[in-house]
């Protein structure tokens, strides 16, 4: 038996520009369709989310120009944004995180989509790569 916080991947975010043009990429290419739009105004994003297994491609817009995405998109472009993680309990991954003197973006979880409850780690505590802590609650 695992000891893992983390039980299996939530999510791969995108940044892209045109959310209605990257679903429709998706649709036309894999054939995948959305199984959940949602704006998440606390965060200025519009996501789309493509069910792949038991997982999500979450294909992310900036709803507003001071939203962390927007930056990401005017900073980066278009791609990779996060990887988000499922847990159990994300106050407690999260505690463990800012235990072992990680630099976090969220001091406690938030409310998410989906009804979650999120929480993230900044990238320069994780190998360059922003990770999403994410509780699914039922």
């Amino acid at each position: 038996m695992s000891d893992s916080l983390l039980t299996e991947i939530d999510h791969v975010a995108i940044a892209v520009r045109d959310l209605d043009a990257a679903i429709a990429w998706y649709a036309e290419v894999f054939g995948a369709s959305v199984e959940h739009r949602e704006v998440v105004e606390s965060d200025g994003v519009e996501e789309a989310l493509v069910r792949v297994a038991d997982s999500y491609v979450q294909l992310l817009t900036p709803t507003r120009d001071d939203s962390p995405v927007a930056k990401f998109l005017e900073k980066q472009g278009e791609g990779l944004h996060h990887v988000a993680y499922r847990v159990v309990n994300c106050a407690l991954a999260l505690d463990a995180v800012k235990a072992s003197g990680a630099r976090v973006i969220d001091d406690t979880p938030r409310p998410g989509s989906r009804g979650t409850t999120v929480a993230f780690i900044h990238p320069r505590a994780s190998f360059g790569t922003l990770i999403e802590l994410v509780q699914v609650n039922s």
